[in-house]
């Protein structure tokens, strides 16, 4: 593994800082109070999105210049300019509130997320849930750690379980979906959990305490998944499409064949229940 395909230590550094210092944002929100917005139907937005948005993004941009940047609340209006800063080397993908619904309803499941695509690939990330108190971070080149409130850190891998009915599956909370369900009768697995925020069901994964995170629907976007691709494969997971392949960050900003986090046990047998539902 080279250098230039993982996170450098001043890559590393910023990621780490902007989450701690968003979470907080984030949380001073949610204190004070605030209104909700509606980007689209269905996409609710608050001014910690928008605040958190621009304290990362502005950030980053100054401190790596060549880098590109993409904020789920700053996207190019002008397809020519989001190809162009999709098409960088390296590119951070900023969600500021993965889970926005969750928290404009002061619940606990909602996440900051920074990621960082190298060549096209997710290759570091940073989740930090403000609620738990949480910091997750890594690397696919020097593991996943979870570092706690007082900065202690402890390495992370994701749970050995290679029999599917024996594993705990998170689901999304706010969009049930019957193929998920399907999938998951199919797989045998009894024990599911509703969960807001792609991150932090993916945390979940990433932690130990679910084994699988299915994502069936449309409607994931780049920035939902470079953070917990890149910690999960640094804890030794996968986060693929339904049909098992890598995400292309240089693609489309839509991930359009939903999203499957699992161990790499347990990922081929997730992808013929999907394969077989679907037939």
């Amino acid at each position: 593994m080279t250098l230039a395909a993982s996170a450098t230590k001043a890559e590393q550094a910023a990621m780490l800082r902007l989450a701690r210092e968003a979470a907080t944002l984030v949380l001073q929100v949610r204190d004070a109070g605030f209104e909700v917005e509606m980007k689209a139907a269905d996409d609710p937005v608050t001014r910690a999105d928008k605040e958190a948005n621009q304290l990362i993004c502005g950030s980053l941009a100054a401190e790596f210049p060549s880098h590109g940047v993409l904020g789920e609340e700053s996207v190019p209006a002008v397809p020519a300019e989001l190809a162009a800063l999709l098409g960088k080397d390296r590119v951070f993908f900023v969600d500021p509130v993965d889970g926005t619904r969750e928290f404009a309803e002061k619940r606990h499941d909602f996440c900051v997320m920074i990621g960082l695509a190298v060549d096209g690939r997710a290759v570091a990330g940073a989740i930090a849930v403000p609620m738990e108190k949480k910091l997750f971070w890594g690397d696919i080149a020097t593991g996943a750690f979870l570092e706690d409130e007082a900065g202690n850190r402890r390495e992370l891998h994701v749970a050995p379980v290679d029999d599917p009915r024996k594993a705990r599956a998170v689901v999304s909370r706010s969009h049930p979906s019957a193929q998920t369900a399907k999938v998951l009768e199919h797989l045998g697995i009894t024990s599911i959990t509703p969960c807001g925020s792609v991150g932090v069901k993916a945390a979940r994964v990433i932690e130990g305490a679910a084994d699988l995170y299915v994502h069936v629907s449309k409607g994931a976007k780049l920035w939902d998944a470079c953070a917990p691709e890149a910690i999960l494969r640094g804890a030794g997971g996968s986060l693929t499409d339904l049909a098992g392949h890598p995400i292309d960050y240089r693609g489309i900003l839509s991930i359009e064949n939903g999203l499957v986090a699992s161990s790499p046990s347990l990922l081929p047998k997730i992808v013929d229940a999907i394969r077989a539902i679907r037939s």
